[in-house]
C-alpha cells in the first residue's frame, strides 16, 4: 500500500521539481502539471528511473480556468488519497505598479493566486473524508515585504499569504494542515542570466527539504509560517 499522493503545481522546475524530489524519496506517488510536455516527460523519465513510486503528469496552464479543471478530473481519476498538496504554480513579471502594462495584475492574479485558490477548493473534500492532509502554498518574501520592481507580483503574493491563513482558519478543526511558505531568493529559472553569484541565492533542494520536514511534524504541530533567506539577505 503506498503512502498517498503528493499533487505539486508546476512541477518540473525549481522548487516544485526539487519538492517532487523529495516526497517521491520517500514514497509518496506523485501527480503534477505544467505547461511544456516535453519537460514532463523528462520529469517522469527521471523520477520512474530513480523511485518506486507512480507518477502522474498532464499538461495544463493553471491560469486557464478550464484547463485547471481538466487537472483537477485527472487527479481524481487517480483514485488515490491526497496527502499533499503543494500550491506552486507561479509568474514573475516584474515592474512598477504605476508602470507595467495593462493586464499584468490580472494576468498575475489567475496565475499566482486563483490557480492555488480553486485547486485548494478541489482537494480539501478528498483530505476532509481523512481529517488529513496538508496544503503548502509557496508565496514569497513578496508575501509581507515590498520592494522596488515587485509591482503586481507582489500584490498576488500578499494575497496568496492572507488566503493561506483564511485557509489554516477554517482546515484547523479539520486536522488539515495549511502551511504559507516564504522563500527568499531561490536559484530557479527566473533567476537565469542575472549577474548574481550562485552563492548569493538558496538552492531549491533547501525549501523542499524544509517543506518535507515541516509536513513529517505529528498531527499535534503545524508551522502556519516558513520563512527561508539566502544566508546573507535578501537581495
Amino acid at each position: 500500500m503506498g503512502k498517498g499522493i503528493c499533487i505539486v503545481t508546476g512541477g518540473t522546475k525549481g522548487i516544485g521539481k526539487a519538492v517532487i524530489h523529495a516526497f517521491a524519496k520517500e514514497g509518496f506517488d506523485i501527480a503534477t502539471c505544467a505547461r511544456n510536455e516535453e519537460d514532463l516527460f523528462a520529469l517522469k523519465s527521471e523520477l520512474t528511473a530513480s523511485f518506486e513510486v507512480n507518477v502522474h503528469t498532464f499538461k495544463c496552464d493553471m491560469s486557464d480556468r478550464e484547463q485547471l479543471n481538466a487537472f483537477v478530473d485527472f487527479v481524481k481519476l487517480i483514485g488515490e488519497p491526497i496527502e499533499v498538496l503543494v500550491n506552486n504554480t507561479g509568474q514573475f513579471i516584474p515592474g512598477a505598479i504605476l508602470e507595467e502594462q495593462e493586464g499584468v495584475l490580472e494576468q498575475m492574479m489567475s496565475t499566482n493566486l486563483y490557480s492555488a485558490y480553486h485547486m485548494s477548493r478541489a482537494v480539501v473534500p478528498n483530505m476532509k473524508e481523512r481529517n488529513k492532509g496538508h496544503i503548502f502554498n509557496i508565496c514569497s518574501i513578496a508575501s509581507f515585504h515590498a520592494y522596488p520592481n515587485g509591482g503586481s507580483y507582489s500584490i498576488t503574493k500578499f494575497a496568496m499569504y492572507g488566503m493561506s491563513k483564511v485557509l489554516r482558519e477554517e482546515l484547523k478543526s479539520e486536522s488539515i494542515r495549511v502551511t504559507a511558505v516564504m522563500p527568499g531568493a531561490t536559484y530557479t529559472a527566473s533567476w537565469e542570466g542575472v549577474d548574481l553569484p550562485e552563492d548569493r541565492l538558496m538552492p531549491s533542494e533547501d525549501i523542499a527539504k524544509m517543506i518535507f520536514a515541516t509536513f513529517s511534524l505529528s498531527p499535534r504541530s503545524v508551522v502556519e509560517d516558513l520563512v527561508i533567506r539566502p544566508q546573507l539577505g535578501d537581495l
